[in-house]
């Protein structure tokens, strides 16, 4: 049986740009989160904020998975 083809990429350049942004601000102590305001030192909150801002500005980013 043949390999399942990739359906090509998942994420947008534009994607990756805007997490890059975010990972420099969390370093650079400037991130602060949506909600309480606070500084932001998780690197996997980071890039959910960065894939957040990317999702708002139109990239192509999969939709976030619901809790269930």
């Amino acid at each position: 049986m043949p390999a399942k083809k990739s359906s090509g990429r998942k994420y947008s350049k534009k994607a990756g740009t805007a997490v890059k942004r975010e990972m420099g601000k969390m370093k650079r102590g400037t991130l602060k989160s949506g909600r309480s305001g606070k500084k932001v030192k998780s690197r996997k909150q980071a890039i959910a904020i960065g894939l957040s801002e990317a999702r708002k500005a139109g990239a192509k980013v999969p939709s976030k998975k619901s809790s269930s």
